[in-house]
């Protein structure tokens, strides 16, 4: 009996040793409540309603003034890029237009005298009127060939050397030019007046002729006509 009061007293011992440490917490917090809590020390200040919508709305619209920006840029890029794949392919097209039309006046620069040739020659005509009216609504215009050689227009294939006409200056047009919204469609080809060149030391002629070069060719072309005439002198003997 004395062993089992002794563990039971043993057994009560052991929460007694823990009550000094819990007794002096709660005696710290008993002092000081905001210690058990480290946020409590600085309470949350709650941001106005009408300031937070405020704040809210600059930055809404912030984004969607950046947005339309961005969607102006693309549709000005993209409308770019249409605008430059119609004009190169209208100006494809209207490159080779321009050819049919030199073809269409030679065909008319030859005389006819039969009334079927004639009524064909009407009809030839008639499509190049068409066919000019087209490059007056598409604004294609024909270059200038005349005057002053501009290379920005203009094609040299070979120059012509006269004294009539001022260097640079064009002489003949070879085959017409062409331009559409002030773009060269087809640079005009043309020949160019150029300064004639100045008579230089070897090509003038000279009369200073070294005898002793000549002597010998003399020599070699005589001996054979003197040998001659000796053949025939012993034949007539």
């Amino acid at each position: 009996m004395a062993f089992g009061k002794s563990k039971r007293s043993e057994n009560k011992a052991d929460p007694a040793g823990e009550a000094p440490e819990t007794e002096a917490q709660d005696a710290l917090q008993e002092e000081d409540p905001a210690a058990e809590d480290p946020a409590a020390e600085e309470p949350a200040v709650e941001e106005d309603p009408l300031v937070t919508l405020a704040r809210e709305k600059e930055d809404a619209v912030d984004r969607w003034m950046r947005l339309q920006a961005d969607f102006q840029n693309h549709r000005r890029h993209a409308q770019a890029n249409i605008d430059a794949a119609v004009a190169s392919a209208r100006s494809e097209v209207l490159g080779e237009a321009v050819t049919i039309l030199d073809y269409l006046d030679m065909a008319l620069a030859f005389e006819v005298t039969s009334e079927e040739a004639k009524n064909l020659k009407v009809g030839v005509e008639m499509t190049r009127q068409q066919l000019q009216g087209l490059f007056d609504r598409m604004n294609v215009k024909a270059v200038t060939a005349e005057g002053t050689f501009d290379p920005s227009r203009h094609q040299a294939v070979s120059t012509v050397e006269t004294d009539e006409q001022e260097p640079g200056t064009i002489v003949e047009v070879v085959r017409g030019g062409w331009t559409i919204n002030d773009a060269v469609l087809r640079f005009a080809q043309v020949r160019v007046a150029a300064a004639p060149d100045a008579p230089t030391d070897s090509d003038a002629p000279t009369d200073d002729v070294d005898p002793g070069e000549e002597a010998p060719i003399e020599a070699a072309s005589d001996a054979p006509a003197d040998q001659g005439e000796a053949d025939r002198g012993e034949e007539e003997a």
